[in-house]
């Protein structure tokens, strides 16, 4: 065998790589993540944060390993002077109001979207309507959203079918909230029932779902019908990355998968591809996407492609205590 077909013989498969722009970190979610650093720095070990302030164990271990103590709840907290951050989940007004009961010095990292559906909650409820709220049971922004008001203030629908058959006191009552971070065409099939069954229903004046999570679902959409399979690189517990599996299969990708880590990856479902379309949820690190590029490298002949159907320039501001005291 002649030297040139001997390297034929072992070169690697060629891959074509779709990444999907914008992907990855969220302003929220950047924001949140400099609360946590900033204050390490500025007050020092320990930090304490309540629920993880965003869904990405490698985010949470690299904060851990810096100083930052993780709770579910405040009452795991012992008596300190030590700050305590909310997560960018946002939190039921009863955490605050215990923080404050016991004299904890505490920073919310909730996302300034979040707040935003968080005060229409309150508007509605402050103009007499029963609150819809659409968006998934048990998540830390559902369980904050409906924290805002008084136990059956809000009401939390699902599915379409839910919106079916969901039953209001006063039809001639009623206003809608969403999740941030839900599929929008799944949202938009929902609001439509809604919409026809309750002409007069009072609704967000601007989408509730946030900007970001709004152009990661295009931006999956845009390259998932030209990938054999698609890698969501985020958490289990996201539910944005969730999300932007179902819009990609959805959107005509063969086989979607939401990955953690490089480890993760189950090579034998890669066999035969010719094209990978990769993105990120909002809470994942563009490092981890490098991860998983790096890990294809080596076991393909890899080309990888950027396409990109918007650009963020989004950016929040810290809060003003935390600036305060770091300047001083």
């Amino acid at each position: 065998m002649s030297q040139s077909n001997q390297y034929v013989a072992q070169s690697q498969p060629a891959l074509e790589i779709l990444l999907a722009a914008p992907r990855g970190f969220c302003a929220g979610v950047d924001r949140a993540i400099q609360i946590v650093e900033l204050a390490l720095k500025t007050y020092g070990a320990p930090v304490y944060v309540r629920h993880e302030i965003v869904h990405n164990q490698f985010v949470v271990d690299s904060l851990r390993d810096k100083g930052a103590v993780f709770v579910e709840e405040l009452d795991e907290i012992p008596e300190t002077d030590a700050p305590v951050i909310f997560s960018a989940h946002g939190v039921p007004k009863s955490v605050p109001e215990s923080a404050k009961a016991r004299n904890f010095f505490y920073l919310d990292a909730t996302c300034p979207l979040v707040s935003k559906v968080h005060v229409e909650a309150e508007r509605h409820f402050a103009n007499g309507y029963e609150i819809i709220l659409i968006g998934h049971t048990g998540h830390p922004e559902v369980i904050g959203t409906m924290g805002q008001l008084p136990t059956g203030a809000v009401r939390l629908i699902e599915t379409a079918g839910q919106a079916h058959s969901f039953k209001p006191n006063n039809p001639n009552a009623l206003a809608y909230i969403t999740q941030t971070t839900l599929s929008v065409d799944d949202t938009d099939e929902i609001v439509a029932i809604l919409r026809e069954r309750f002409p007069s229903i009072v609704g967000p004046h601007k989408e509730d779902i946030c900007y970001a999570t709004t152009n990661r679902q295009a931006a999956v959409k845009a390259i998932a019908a030209k990938c054999e399979a698609l890698i969501v690189v985020g958490a289990q517990n996201s539910s944005n990355s969730k999300r932007l599996v179902e819009v990609a299969e959805k959107a005509g990708c063969p086989k979607a998968l939401l990955l953690q880590r490089a480890a993760e990856i189950p090579w034998d479902a890669f066999e035969g591809i010719e094209t990978l379309g990769i993105t990120a949820g909002a809470s994942a690190p563009e490092v981890l996407v490098d991860e998983i590029i790096a890990a294809f490298g080596a076991r393909f002949d890899i080309s990888v492609s950027s396409i990109a159907t918007a650009e963020e320039n989004v950016a929040f501001k810290l809060p003003r205590e935390l600036i305060g005291a770091a300047r001083a």
